[in-house]
């Protein structure tokens, strides 16, 4: 009886099912927004991920470096605080938020160690606040 349920309302009926089992939501596919959003917060664009790339990336197809990575991290965190202000209760998306932040700060750690000029350029580059303590021995 559901696969008959499924025909009779089309192809959209079926990626919104199989969506919701696995907790995502698409978003209307007559306006051609298709990128997924997960607990009514838009994950970013395979363009607004390009542009960045574009930018913070080494080459092209860069996707593994520091600066990209926290520069993806960077725009996903903005998404999502933007988010959480108008939804104050959505905890699972806070979860999603506060890993995110953990991870770009460990990149920002590990950039900083390794290469501080691309780390104070990226910094300034994407206006994040950095901790100025150092030990002092």
């Amino acid at each position: 009886m559901e696969d008959n349920l499924l025909t009779s309302r089309g192809n959209s009926a079926i990626v919104g099912l199989l969506n919701k089992s696995r907790g995502l939501r698409l978003t209307s596919l007559s306006t051609g927004d298709s990128y997924p959003r997960v607990n009514n917060v838009t994950m970013l664009s395979p363009k607004q991920k390009e542009n960045l790339i574009k930018k913070y990336g080494t080459h092209a197809k860069d996707t593994g470096s520091p600066q990209v990575q926290i520069a993806l991290l960077t725009k996903e965190v903005e998404e999502l605080t933007k988010h959480l202000k108008d939804h104050r209760k959505d905890f699972s998306s806070r979860r999603g938020l506060i890993k995110k932040v953990a991870e770009r700060r460990r990149l920002m750690k590990y950039l900083e160690r390794e290469d501080e000029k691309a780390y104070l350029e990226l910094v300034a580059d994407l206006g994040l606040k950095t901790q100025q303590i150092k030990a002092v021995k």
